[in-house]
């Protein structure tokens, strides 16, 4: 199981990878930087890949799932609710392949601002 390591302001969080093409092309791109987005209980921020939809793609995610979200080629981190959530759940603007999870506790993503740096390396 490959793992990597989110880091964005003084917050460094680890994170498994599934087993997916998406989670493939992600871990071989590493090191990845960028600037974070913040949306609702999200953070994501544009990496340069372009990746197609995979079957299993949804809207509907879970608290620590990490995404790629292909309309918006970006690298997606779902630590709670968002602007389209229906109940207490994250849920995507659109469909995202969903290709790793946070293993350590997300709470503290919630202090980090729009526009903070964030790197995403191998653990």
């Amino acid at each position: 199981m490959n793992k990597i390591v989110i880091t964005v302001e003084n917050i460094s969080l680890s994170a498994v990878l599934h087993d997916t093409p998406t989670a493939a092309m992600i871990l071989e791109s590493l090191p990845l930087k960028g600037t974070t987005h913040i949306w609702g209980e999200e953070i994501y921020f544009e990496i340069p890949l372009q990746i197609e939809p995979e079957p299993e793609a949804r809207a509907d995610v879970e608290v620590g799932d990490l995404g790629y979200w292909p309309t918006g080629t970006a690298f997606c981190i779902f630590f709670g609710p968002t602007p389209v959530s229906v109940n207490e759940k994250p849920r995507a603007f659109s469909p995202v392949n969903i290709f790793g999870r946070v293993t350590d506790d997300c709470a503290p993503l919630k202090s980090v601002p729009n526009g903070a740096g964030i790197t995403i390396n191998r653990a």
